[in-house]
């Protein structure tokens, strides 16, 4: 996690990568009023330049910048720390928004947006991180493993059988540690997603489902671990055991 400010150490470090000034202000003057610390960069270069010195508690992202399409920063966010990533673009097709998704954001907004919305998407985000272990101090169960499988809730790692280890994006340790502590339950996409609301169309769920599928099952397409519960939800098959 980040290195607060003297002074300040139980407000979140926040960066913001978006090079229109008039987003950037919304933006800016509605997370400063929640206390949150932000700092801007007009491009990815020099996002990056800090990132390899500091790692925040949250990445704001817009997908088009002036130097590098927004995407390929997600990735190599995870390879400078764990934080979470917040997509935040003016591109409404589909596509886009799960191709962020596919790369491991944790979530994304449209432009225009509500600001309060803005802000209630950070919260869950920074929330979901805490409540994965990342960085809670007070978290008992670190360890589930499952049919050879270990899952470090507080690494956001996963250790295959074979021993090669797996880095997880926030959303996907958060979504996996959900299924791990409730085997053999049906959860509803709404209970995975943290009681988000949900439209129709919105596929963040069923994308972060689909990255764990491809890392812990032997056919993706005909997963037996994570099953699909058509109508009502997901259904975690293994046994879990903790330590």
């Amino acid at each position: 996690m980040s290195n607060p400010q003297i002074g300040l150490p139980n407000r979140h470090l926040i960066y913001l990568v978006e090079d229109d000034d008039d987003v950037a202000n919304v933006v800016i003057r509605e997370l400063e009023s929640f206390e949150f610390l932000v700092q801007r960069f007009q491009d990815g270069a020099s996002f990056l330049r800090k990132l390899r010195i500091e790692c925040p508690d949250l990445c704001i992202l817009d997908l088009g910048l002036p130097d590098m399409d927004g995407t390929s920063l997600i990735k190599q966010i995870a390879t400078f720390g764990q934080c979470g990533v917040l997509v935040l673009t003016g591109r409404s097709h589909l596509f886009d928004r799960v191709m962020g998704l596919e790369m491991g954001s944790d979530d994304y907004i449209l432009k225009p947006f509500e600001p309060r919305e803005l802000v209630a998407r950070v919260r869950s985000i920074l929330r979901r991180s805490t409540v994965g272990g990342r960085a809670s101090s007070t978290q008992t169960r670190r360890y589930a493993n499952f049919l050879g499988w270990t899952l470090d809730c507080a690494a956001n790692t996963l250790k295959a059988p074979d021993k090669t280890e797996h880095l997880l994006s926030t959303a996907e340790t958060q979504v996996l540690r959900e299924f791990v502590e409730r085997p053999h339950q049906i959860l509803s996409r709404e209970q995975l997603l943290g009681q988000r609301d949900l439209s129709p169309l919105d596929r963040t769920i069923d994308v972060r489902i689909s990255r764990i599928r491809r890392k812990i099952e032997e056919d993706a397409k005909n997963p037996k671990i994570i099953k699909t519960i058509y109508g009502a939800g997901y259904m975690f098959t293994a046994q879990v055991s903790w330590i």
